[in-house]
């Protein structure tokens, strides 16, 4: 067993003592059986396009089939999934959002066992061109009022959200006019980073709210840290691991997992991707400057990226901080056309997607299994933290293992 293994079983599994009770006697010497329904950590991955059609009755033949081959393999493997509500798509005319095609979304995944995530609030690439016109104050006031219409309207559907993203390159942006990046430059970051994380607590007092960034240079820590100074509600701190020019290794991430957990602060890898074709150009400044028209899988870029998925996820999971993962597309030529997915283009699975399965069903997670209580109605439990349920004479009893123990749980089953 490797370092690696050692800290997942150390930061992920918890031990407990069932003790099981009915009218006041110990239930001794009986089967049970004992079973994993979800775990703790979010494994996740984006909505997906075809998806939010699907879920919306606009598709029809092959591709209503590919979408629902699609939805198979995310419930299998996934127990979180990011929304869209990027501005400029989900209110392109003013006054008109989206909001039913996203809601009807929402309520597919919370109705199929997943988390949800709203990704993002505020982000100065795909504002909407109704705010140029406007002044920096208009521009704001309307920001404020778009998280709190939004935040309030998914209350109990969506109670994550990434309220900004990419803060750190906001008020230096240049490659196109926005309303927003004009906004951060007069406001300061820290200053407009705070008056929206303020309006989306309010909004939602329970919800979970990340800053989320892909410029991992000190800038971005730096940032947290001016935030968490000035007292604004950071819940968790979103980091993008987009690897399409290659695989940062085992040592490249750790290093950056012990920058940022100095801050005390949950982390989210938000956006992850790892390709299984030829590799972007190491030249590559910007990702969004690499557009081909035809991006392939290769085989040996898809044994690559198996290998890569397998060492990427453990690492992050073996470390206490991180609380979530989310993969960035599950299907091939989504962002940039990228042969990113766990799944090819005919949602066939990867060679990286039954790796990813093997480890989240498989080595991290307890099967049906038979127990027996001892003379006192005791049982010891060992598993990975999450939900389960017990099975006894045709009952059902959920137990949750959210602590890493050692745990005692006592059941009156009366």
């Amino acid at each position: 067993m490797d370092s690696l293994d050692l800290s997942i079983r150390e930061h992920r599994m918890a031990t407990a003592t069932l003790t099981l009770r009915a009218q006041g006697l110990p239930l001794a010497h009986r089967e049970v059986v004992v079973e994993q329904k979800r775990h703790q950590f979010l494994f996740g991955a984006n909505w997906g396009e075809s998806t939010l059609a699907l879920v919306n009755g606009e598709l029809s033949g092959r591709e209503k089939e590919l979408a629902e081959m699609r939805n198979e393999y995310f419930l299998r493997l996934f127990n979180q999934a990011t929304l869209p509500f990027y501005w400029a798509r989900f209110e392109p005319e003013r006054g008109k959002p989206q909001t039913q095609r996203i809601l009807n979304l929402a309520h597919w995944y919370v109705q199929h066992g997943c988390v949800v995530k709203g990704h993002p609030l505020c982000w100065h690439t795909l504002a909407p061109d109704w705010l140029l016109p406007l002044d920096n104050r208009a521009v704001l006031r309307l920001q404020i009022e778009r998280i709190q219409r939004e935040v309030t309207a998914f209350a109990g559907l969506v109670d994550c959200w990434d309220v900004v993203n990419e803060a750190v390159i906001m008020p230096l942006y240049d490659r196109y006019d926005n309303g927003l990046t004009r906004l951060c430059k007069e406001m300061g970051r820290i200053r407009l980073i705070g008056a929206l994380f303020e309006a989306a607590r309010a909004a939602n007092p329970r919800a979970t709210l990340l800053l989320n960034d892909f410029d991992l240079s000190p800038a971005y820590d730096i940032l947290v840290e001016g935030c968490l100074t000035a007292g604004i509600p950071i819940d968790a701190i979103g980091i993008q691991s987009h690897m399409h020019q290659g695989y940062w290794g085992v040592e490249r991430t750790q290093r950056i997992l012990e920058r940022f957990e100095r801050l005390g602060l949950p982390i989210h890898f938000t956006e992850t991707t790892l390709v299984s074709g030829d590799l972007m150009p190491s030249d590559i400044v910007d990702l969004n400057d690499y557009q081909v028209s035809e991006w392939p899988s290769t085989p040996a870029g898809e044994e690559r990226q198996a290998r890569e998925v397998v060492l990427h996820y453990k690492t992050l999971f073996a470390h206490p901080a991180v609380q979530a993962i989310t993969w960035w597309d599950l299907s091939d030529g989504g962002w940039l056309n990228a042969p990113g997915g766990l799944l090819r283009r005919d949602q066939s699975p990867k060679p990286a997607y039954h790796e990813l399965e093997r480890l989240i069903k498989g080595e991290w997670w307890l099967p049906p299994t038979r127990m027996t209580t001892d003379s006192n109605g005791s049982l010891t439990l060992t598993g990975f933290l999450g939900d389960y349920e017990l099975s006894l004479e045709g009952r059902k009893i959920p137990i949750a293992l959210h602590e890493k123990g050692p745990l005692s749980i006592f059941l009156d089953l009366s």
